[in-house]
């Protein structure tokens, strides 16, 4: 089985000085290879291909088979790293909590271990169940984060 260090190692040196980061990495024991890589602009097709073709070149099928798919991380797919945080600054997101409360807001701030997340909550503000909108501020710690996407409206 293909080790996943080396993997790692190829594709670190493929995005080194670059604004590439690596999003995820999963091998299956039949050494299906999955790489979804992001950068703070995106990522186009070419930078996929060139990523791929630079791992092809540094394995050999003749020792071991494999499979590779490069792939930019989906729009909707959910977060799976810090950077990603950090790249949709200032941009609405769905942050699910472990206790499975969403709530929708803009990402204001991502720190080492939490997040500050800007929204309106409806209050209820007298006895007889008279709502109003209150704006809220709240850091949610990465450990108490199921998942979180961005929002994607069409205006």
């Amino acid at each position: 089985m293909i080790q996943k260090e080396e993997i790692e190692k190829l594709v670190e040196q493929f995005i080194a000085n670059t604004e590439l980061f690596l999003v995820e990495l999963k091998i299956s024991n039949s050494n299906n290879i999955q790489i979804s890589i992001d950068s703070f602009q995106g990522v186009d097709i070419d930078t996929c291909v060139r990523l791929s073709r630079h791992i092809e070149s540094n394995l050999d099928r003749d020792v071991e088979d494999f499979q590779l798919e490069v792939s930019s991380a989906g729009i909707s797919a959910p977060f799976k790293i810090q950077k990603q945080y950090i790249k949709h600054i200032s941009k609405e997101v769905c942050v699910q909590t472990n206790d499975n409360k969403k709530i929708i807001g803009i990402l204001q701030e991502v720190h080492d271990s939490s997040i500050i997340l800007a929204y309106s909550e409806l209050v209820k503000t007298g006895p007889k169940g008279k709502k109003k909108k209150e704006e809220r501020v709240q850091e949610i710690p990465f450990t108490d984060i199921k998942q979180t996407t961005l929002v994607i409206s069409i205006k």
